[in-house]
């Protein structure tokens, strides 16, 4: 006996959005499952996340103060759409740019602060983003402070042609000279991290962290595979394959960042890394009672 269609037929009071597949395991995941984190409850697959909810994992409470809100893009060379695609980004992710940066917290010691955002033209970096980088690096030098940047790109804006491509130059310029002012800069690499980005002030600092499973290098696998024409080592570009050739410091997994840039910024100051472990264990069995 033939089963009635209407089984079939979409439920139109349901609403969308509900369920999210995750890209490691496969397995669909109910929103409200999902912790602040956005952690796969299964695979522990790390899922993208927005530069504000990044900056709310990470600094002290009410500590982030943004600069430099007022950078923004211009259409220096009235590239088709660009224009308008800037502006329809904007209103949706609440960020004029791919980059947010100021003055921050991180148990209890100060930094200068970036977080890119994937979402704001796939992270891109354009004259706007690599002219934040080099005021943060600037401000790091001038005040004597850490520097901590996530990075989250797909590499250069194409929109802004050479200027872009000039970014990775001015930016690893700026930290050249907050090197030699022994300044001390922690890279954390995101997935993806990938193309000038990669290529530029991502890599260069004292200490590279990256999330796990984290996507990081310049050209991405396809175009490598399919320009030598052979089959890629398994896990190639991953953050775990980078730590194991050594272009990665140390993986740390999403939800222990925080307390591992204190305990960095505790050896690097003169603080002391043993309270700050201390901290994160009580703020846990607060959490677990």
């Amino acid at each position: 006996m033939a089963m009635a269609w209407s089984r079939f037929k979409k439920k139109k009071n349901m609403p969308g959005g509900l369920w999210e597949k995750c890209e490691g395991c496969g397995a669909m995941i109910f929103r409200k499952d999902f912790s602040a984190l956005k952690l796969c409850p299964d695979c522990g697959h790390h899922f993208s996340i927005g530069a504000r909810e990044r900056i709310e994992l990470t600094v002290d409470e009410s500590s982030f103060n943004e600069l430099w809100a007022d950078v923004s893009t211009v259409d220096r060379l009235d590239f088709v759409g660009y224009a308008e695609k800037i502006d329809r980004t904007v209103g949706k992710c609440g960020n004029n740019e791919a980059v947010l940066t100021g003055r921050a917290a991180v148990h209890g010691y100060s930094v200068a602060f970036g977080v890119m955002d994937f979402a704001f033209l796939g992270g891109s970096m354009g004259v706007a983003v690599g002219e934040k980088i080099c005021r943060l690096a600037e401000l790091a030098l001038a005040e004597g402070l850490p520097l901590v940047i996530f990075c989250a790109s797909g590499g250069a804006r194409m929109h802004e042609g050479a200027l872009s491509l000039m970014q990775m130059a001015k930016t690893c310029g700026a930290l050249q000279r907050f090197h030699e002012a022994s300044g001390f800069y922690i890279s954390v690499l995101t997935n993806p991290t990938t193309g000038g980005v990669t290529a530029s002030f991502a890599s260069v600092a004292d200490v590279i962290l990256a999330e796990p499973g984290a996507l990081i290098g310049f050209a991405g696998p396809r175009v490598i595979k399919e320009t030598l024409k052979q089959d890629l080592p398994k896990g190639f570009q991953r953050s775990e394959f980078l730590l194991e050739k050594g272009q990665v410091d140390r993986i740390v997994p999403r939800g222990e960042l925080r307390n591992e840039i204190g305990k960095l910024l505790a050896y690097a100051t003169g603080g002391d890394p043993v309270a700050v472990g201390a901290v994160a264990e009580d703020a846990a069995d607060r959490e677990a009672e």
